[in-house]
């Protein structure tokens, strides 16, 4: 077994902090329990080094972390969460030797990189998986270039620490100049094994949700809104399964209180990778006082937008630019979707210098038009909850079927047949629209400027812009009292061998439809996809993951190109575990689908 440890360096952020580590001692290999969880062992070092290839030796292993003084088990790739930063060159070929000590099978998936299926990483679908003890090897050719990321397809792994961050370079040089080049991964931590917590959510969805239990006596509504709510026996605070009484949000692996900062000087142009590496927790991301250009998401080049805020959801990644003024020190606030808490760090002109961090925000309360039950307009602001979006009159409150009774999900009438009807669905959004424009739970009422994926445009035109032939029209289902998540209301072990077929090279529009209450990051594996967002077919913004919206519809083209088996699942890690993943299969060249 080959390993490489000569460029280990914990960074605090790249390019900056940097401190020796020895090679930890975890990595040898020891006994663990609890499906390869550990609280255990060696403690997991906070933070990541960096290797390059194009030959990298990665083992995986467990222990402990601590973060704040609160000790949990963890999963770490080289001895730290989050494991090294991969920076690869385009048009290299690369030998990314992957070691399991662990006693359970582990796996590596490259998130959106261009790959052979079979080096995809997720187990039962285009590989085995990696044995205990084994090394398994993935090379291939580097196709692209940008800012990605890599986690564990296995099992929960990816909640104790399985995942780190990638940057591949461009053939050639970075076109983009900047002084500096960070990287922010966001990611929560939690002191329980993840097997826990997911038998918890199948036992009673809301027990981690600790904003619901206090909703009725602490949140501005109506008695008219109390009582809809009531009736329907839905939370308007369930935004998140899990809150910031269980997780600790965390940047590069540390704590909000664990001083995160990356050094600059006023007047310096940086870019900033975002990367969203939680198992289960959307970031609204914003720095007071400095506003930030967008130019790429998901490792591929947007036209520059600047904005004050965005949504970034789980797996989702964007690179913007900053340049801070006179100010000494910004606060990078990457408040939970929910607002129960927040990862931070800090830009600082010199070691040690913070800027004030605001407090938390009220909670965001879901919507009638959450509900898909807003025909009027796109988004709604709570004052506009209670009556603008809803007509009451339409409804027959003595039937059931459009009763406020009905509306929890009863009238399967409004499905496609296609979709099967059972346990697994007790919610259906009645009249699901388009909300490209929707800046995500929150942030439709702040007084500044928010990313929507309606404001991208891709940088180059789309090598593909061919009108689709056909529309595949698939379904977000779920039962959220039994944590039961699907497409098509069919959990994923009971379609594992019906796959998704698409034909060599066949163009084709997917609409997703969330009859869900809660938003989904919906992420393919092995191909790219272009998101119908209102701009020409030329400059629909590329994409691998994509947010669907609660009560809401998106769309996306793809060129099916990429022959092999892909995973297409929801990013949510215990909602892709509850059933929420279908397997789509792209034919070969001169083969249908």
């Amino acid at each position: 077994m080959r390993r490489d440890f000569s460029r280990r360096s914990i960074l605090t952020g790249i390019g900056g902090g940097l401190g020796l580590a020895a090679f930890p001692a975890w990595a040898q290999g020891h006994s663990m329990h609890g499906g390869g969880h550990s609280r255990s062992g060696p403690r997991i070092l906070a933070g990541f080094d960096e290797v390059r290839g194009p030959e990298v030796n990665l083992t995986i292993g467990s222990g402990h972390r601590i973060v704040q003084g609160r000790r949990g088990p963890g999963i770490a790739v080289n001895g730290s969460v989050p494991g090294p930063l991969i920076r690869l060159t385009e048009g290299d070929t690369v030998r990314l030797n992957v070691t399991n000590t662990l006693d359970v099978d582990s796996s590596v998936h490259w998130h959106g990189l261009l790959v052979p299926f079979q080096y995809d990483g997720v187990p039962g679908i285009s590989f085995p998986g990696i044995k205990p003890g084994e090394t398994f090897t993935y090379e291939f050719p580097v196709r692209q270039s940008g800012t990605y990321w890599y986690h564990s397809h296995s099992g929960l792994q990816e909640q104790s620490g399985h995942y780190g961050p990638m940057i591949i370079e461009p053939r050639g040089g970075e076109a983009i100049k900047v002084d500096r080049d960070y990287i922010l991964l966001v990611s929560d931590f939690t002191t329980l094994d993840p097997h826990f917590i997911m038998k918890r959510l199948r036992t009673g969805e809301g027990y981690f949700n600790r904003q619901q239990s206090t909703w009725t006596d602490n949140y501005p509504m109506s008695g008219e809104e109390r009582r809809m709510w009531g009736e329907m026996r839905m939370m308007p605070t369930d935004i998140a399964d899990i809150g910031g009484k269980t997780y600790t949000f965390l940047a590069n692996g540390r704590g909000p209180n664990e001083g995160m900062e990356y050094l600059f000087k006023p007047g310096e142009r940086i870019r900033l990778r975002i990367i969203n590496g939680a198992a289960m927790t959307f970031f609204n991301i914003r720095i007071p006082g400095l506003p930030m250009t967008v130019i790429a998401t998901d490792g591929q080049r947007v036209r520059p937008v600047e904005v004050d805020e965005l949504q970034i959801g789980t797996a989702e990644t964007y690179d913007v630019i900053l340049e801070p003024g006179s100010a000494p020190a910004y606060s990078i606030m990457a408040e939970s979707m929910d607002r129960s808490g927040m990862a931070l760090a800090t830009l600082a002109s010199a070691p040690g210098l913070r800027a004030d961090v605001p407090a938390l925000r009220d909670p965001p309360l879901l919507t009638m038009g959450d509900m898909g039950m807003n025909h009027a307009s796109e988004t709604m602001d709570h004052d506009a909850m209670g009556h603008a979006g809803m007509d009451h009159g339409s409804m027959d409150h003595g039937s059931g079927s459009m009763s406020m009774q009905g509306m929890k999900m009863r009238d399967t009438s409004l499905l496609p047949p296609d979709v099967k009807v059972g346990p697994g669905i007790d919610m259906v959004s009645m009249a699901p629209v388009d909300k490209m424009g929707d800046p995500g739970l929150g942030l439709r009422d702040v007084p500044h400027r928010v990313l929507t994926y309606r404001m991208l445009a891709a940088a180059e035109p789309n090598s593909d812009a061919r009108e689709p032939t056909r529309l595949l029209e698939l379904h977000l289902t779920g039962n959220m009292e039994r944590y039961m998540w699907s497409f098509d209301g069919r959990m994923y072990s009971a379609v594992s061998d019906v796959p998704i077929r698409f034909a060599w090279n066949e163009r084709v529009r997917v609409k997703l439809v969330n009859n869900t209450m809660m938003a989904h990051p919906i992420h393919l594996h092995g191909l790219f996809f272009e998101m119908v967002n209102g701009q020409s077919a030329e400059l629909q913004p590329r994409k691998n993951t994509m947010i669907v919206q609660p009560g809401a519809s998106a769309q996306f083209d793809l060129t099916a190109n990429e022959p092999g088996d892909w995973a297409f699942h929801c990013h949510l890690l215990y909602h892709m575990h509850g059933g929420m993943m279908q397997t789509v299969t792209v034919a070969g060249p001169g083969r249908g689908a």
